[in-house]
């Protein structure tokens, strides 16, 4: 089963389809030898694809953004960024463990599924559609910002180039550092006020916990998944910080919601950067509505399942409606603040560890571990509630204005 990348979220079938599977309860042989080819047939993926897999997941649209969050918050906010990437590492070994304690676990559904039974797997399915539709949304706003920019790769290899072409752009071109002496007193070390959007735009960079199971199922020597994670977070976090330093110094507080629209369009460099985040998108917003796509049509009668034109109109419909959506809202740091802030944290912090606690039974022993599972909660919760509510001040008031 091949993983493919996206932006923050791996799409797999599993996810598509589990609705319809109890893996966390024993329902006969059958299943249980269905469960078992099922593991058989996948654990195939080399140590080297998990992690270029890994990568792919963790490398999105947040790279774009990451400057902006940092001139929001002030240069020590940086560190809240590491803090959100040891911290998103350690759910994510969290997932690990919750896949070693049940073997029928096989998505990140499952693992609601087997911690809260069906309202589990409802909770996070509802999650992980919101923000697969919300990031394709997304998409349509970067496309709209970017092409008023300039008229018209994915994953690491996106992110690679983007990084490049602004390196190119400020030490051979001339653009930003210049401006430094002229700008300095407007970097700031810290600015509270901005905190946080900051951190909800850090969190927005590490939403890919959902593929974790399908990466750690697909792998063929499964204990190497914590290298896996160890590299991919390392390789990311340092392209995230370093891509939010140089966007900073170049541009400072005219650093705008993405770097790209701060390239002058007429260097090649610059061009390069902005082709390639045109690209990204049209690339990947179908990879974003299928599930969803597929999750509809699960609920309509078998026989309109296979329909062409079922998939055409509920396809059209989720195409219109995220347009409409992208027209309303086209506040494109707003709406990935709010989704980091509401959908990234819910599911790559505070569920992880909600999980566990419940799988593991941790949550029955007093301890260093569940302190430490309810501290990181409770970190989780302030971030989402503060930073879900900056989101939605923050787009209501462009809206009114």
């Amino acid at each position: 089963m091949e993983v493919k990348p996206g932006d923050g979220i791996i799409l797999t079938l599993p996810l598509m389809v589990d609705d319809h599977h109890d893996y966390g309860s024993t329902s006969g042989k059958h299943d249980e030898d269905k469960i078992h080819h099922h593991h058989q047939t996948i654990s195939t993926t080399s140590f080297i694809k998990t992690c270029f897999n890994g990568l792919n997941a963790l490398s999105g649209l947040g790279i774009l953004s990451v400057p902006y969050a940092l001139s929001t918050g002030g240069w020590l906010s940086l560190i809240l960024l590491f803090i959100i990437a040891l911290v998103s590492f350690y759910t994510g070994l969290l997932i690990k463990r919750c896949m070693e304690l049940d073997t029928n676990i096989t998505t990140y559904p499952d693992i609601g599924f087997r911690a809260f039974g069906r309202m589990g797997r409802t909770v996070v399915s509802i999650l992980m559609y919101m923000e697969l539709y919300l990031v394709a949304t997304g998409f349509l706003i970067l496309e709209g910002d970017n092409l008023h920019n300039l008229f018209p790769a994915t994953g690491v290899l996106a992110s690679a180039v983007i990084l490049g072409s602004i390196v190119w752009t400020g030490a051979f071109d001339g653009i930003g550092f210049h401006q430094y002496d002229q700008n300095h007193d407007q970097r700031k070390m810290l600015n509270w006020s901005g905190i946080p959007t900051a951190v909800s735009l850090y969190a927005f960079c590490y939403c890919a916990h959902p593929v974790f199971p399908t990466l750690y199922t697909s792998m063929k020597n499964k204990s190497q998944f914590t290298n896996v994670l160890f590299i991919c977070f390392i390789i990311c976090t340092m392209t995230y910080a370093s891509i939010a330093v140089l966007g900073y110094s170049m541009f400072g507080s005219e650093i705008q919601s993405q770097i790209t629209l701060n390239l002058p369009t007429e260097k090649l460099s610059s061009k390069v950067a902005i082709y390639t985040t045109l690209i990204s998108p049209v690339a990947k917003y179908a990879l974003m509505v299928t599930p969803i796509l597929d999750a509809i049509k699960s609920r309509f009668p078998s026989c309109y399942i296979k329909s062409r034109f079922v998939d055409m109109l509920i396809g059209t419909t989720i195409l219109i409606s995220s347009a409409i959506v992208a027209l309303l809202v086209p506040f494109f740091v707003s709406l990935m603040s709010l989704v980091g802030a509401f959908l990234s944290i819910t599911a790559s912090i505070i569920l992880p560890c909600l999980c566990y606690l419940k799988i593991s039974g941790t949550y029955k022993r007093f301890g260093c571990e569940m302190i430490s599972l309810v501290s990181i909660m409770m970190m989780g919760f302030a971030i989402a509630v503060l930073g879900t509510c900056t989101s939605v001040v923050e787009i209501i008031d462009n809206l009114q204005s």
